[in-house]
């Protein structure tokens, strides 16, 4: 794996009056640091960092997608949490999909598009902890997209992957400029986004849900969102849902965000036994097992806030995740219910500002591009987030006009007390509870700083069907008493070649006796950066 030589992978250590950000990619970090110190604030900050990988990193996120995000800002005893996931338009039902002959909603068309919500969610944050304009906000993203970047082997490798399912898009000729998927380090330009987004900087809102931008979308729904569907805003405030984990409080999104999962994982580790070694192969069966008896019941009770069948507190108690708990046992692997794999297209970055405020942010447009099917000639490629829901008549997350789908996006945000203490998340679908659980108790319980967390080597649990065993695919650096162990209690083990690079990156900020940012290594483009607030602007 090469890394791009301007990624730096940690900040730190810092003192408390640094601007800090870590996103997948050096150029949104370094955008996000560089408005921070020209009077943003951490919101500021995220909002340009999310523009800017929207330019750059397409095939994570976008304004064609969803966003969710946790802010916490000093004296606030709970973050504000934001859910602006879009809904299911009002042209279809799950009854319509059933009668052209489908058991299960297809992953990519009409179907899987639903409302796009990140740019409302975009104006949601700005409104109410933004600083400043909006033109210096997307400045960055605007400019990359005019004069040009650099495309990433990330890219690139996303590109050719999806070349047959994108080139026939109209907004597929800036991504392929010369009709061959560009190489790495070659610079493409995106004219067409750039315009798009002027039109937000200029119009709002309006900008994007009427006009080019809303007939295309239309337009790829096949009918299934109509225009007065895009007129209703997506993004809302909400209440975070907290849990009490290693004499921390961990807040996340509840459902329809699997979230709740982080949360209740560390939970059910913590009831499992007392551990202190990540290499020990008890602490790794635990983490594993407890990751495993609370992801077999995901199917069945994240849904839309509406429809979801349990209330999002009492996914979290102490009792019931008690109960849970009791279904591990200490020496073998357990076979449980199982739930649908979800792979993922997201991107996931924290900002913290030297006033103290951070954001734990994530964007998303699902399958790599989404649904493969842009807005028209706009630049905006439109996310699948539709394929969350099912068909199954009467189920809690049944595909249904105005409804959210279950959504994977599980950002978390760590207070001490009132006191900000940890931003933390990753993209990875359906891995990102196992990734943030292996994290978060390598942080606390191993001891261990956020880089040697980012290094730590990882597993990802892959078979989750109906009563199967656990298969767990690994980085070969685990120790060999670990995987000896683990083999010992049925664990199915599959070693990877090297580093897992298609799952993550991971991004930290710590703030504890002093304040770190931490990128994954495992992303040639992932970057943490830092700058002192004062410091002149480059």
């Amino acid at each position: 794996m090469t890394r791009d030589p301007r990624a730096t992978l940690a900040t730190g250590p810092l003192g408390p009056d640094h601007h800090v950000a870590v996103s997948p990619h050096h150029l949104a970090s370094s955008a996000a640091v560089e408005l921070m110190g020209s009077g943003g604030t951490a919101v500021d900050g995220a909002v340009c960092a999310n523009a800017v990988l929207s330019v750059v990193a397409p095939e994570t996120c976008g304004p064609g997608g969803d966003l969710f995000a946790l802010v916490h800002a000093p004296q606030m005893s709970a973050p504000a949490a934001l859910n602006a996931s879009g809904r299911a338009g009002s042209g279809a039902t799950a009854a319509d999909i059933r009668a052209a002959g489908y058991a299960e909603l297809p992953p990519r068309g009409p179907w899987a598009i639903t409302i796009p919500g990140a740019v409302d969610g975009w104006f949601a944050l700005l409104d109410r902890f933004g600083r400043l304009e909006l033109d210096a906000v997307f400045a960055p993203a605007i400019e990359l997209a005019e004069h040009g970047f650099e495309v990433s082997a990330e890219l690139a490798d996303a590109l050719e992957r999806l070349r047959p399912t994108l080139i026939g898009q109209r907004s597929a000729p800036e991504l392929y400029p010369t009709g061959r998927t560009p190489r790495p380090g070659d610079v493409i330009h995106r004219p067409a986004l750039a315009s798009t987004l002027r039109a937000i900087v200029s119009e709002g809102r309006a900008g994007f849900y009427e006009g080019p931008v809303a007939d295309g979308i239309v337009a790829a729904a096949e009918g299934a969102i109509r225009p007065e569907d895009l007129r209703a805003p997506q993004a809302e405030w909400i209440e975070p849902l907290g849990a009490d984990v290693f004499d921390r409080r961990l807040w996340t999104i509840p459902p329809n965000s699997q979230g709740y999962m982080v949360p209740a994982t560390l939970a059910v580790f913590e009831r499992l036994g007392s551990f202190d070694d990540p290499a020990d192969p008890a602490f790794q069966h635990a983490l594993i097992e407890a990751y495993r008896v609370v992801a077999a019941e995901r199917d069945q009770v994240v849904a839309d806030p509406t429809t979801a069948p349990i209330a999002p507190d009492d996914l979290v108690d102490p009792e019931r995740l008690s109960a849970l708990a009791e279904l591990v046992a200490p020496d073998r692997a357990g076979r449980y219910a199982g739930l649908r794999q979800a792979p993922g297209g997201t991107a996931y970055l924290c900002t913290r500002d030297a006033s103290g405020m951070g954001v734990s942010y994530i964007q998303s447009n699902f399958m790599g591009i989404g649904s493969g099917r842009s807005a028209g000639a706009t630049g905006v490629w439109l996310h699948n987030r539709g394929a969350g829901f099912n068909l199954i008549p009467g189920h809690p997350n049944e595909y249904a006009p105005g409804r959210r789908p279950l959504h994977t996006l599980s950002p978390t945000l760590w207070t001490d007390g009132d006191r900000l203490a940890l931003l933390l998340g990753t993209r990875g679908g359906h891995y990102q509870p196992q990734l943030l659980a292996q994290i978060a108790a390598d942080l606390h319980v191993g001891g261990s700083c956020p880089d040697d967390s980012q290094a730590f080597p990882r597993w990802v649990v892959h078979d989750l069907a109906p009563g199967s065993t656990s298969r767990v695919e690994y980085e070969p650096r685990f120790p060999r008493r670990t995987i000896a162990g683990l083999s010992e209690r049925g664990h199915d083990l599959v070693p990877v070649d090297g580093w897992m690079t298609g799952w993550g990156p991971v991004s930290i900020i710590r703030i504890e006796d002093d304040l770190r940012g931490s990128a994954d290594p495992r992303v040639s483009t992932a970057a943490a950066v830092s700058r002192p607030a004062g410091t002149p602007r480059s």
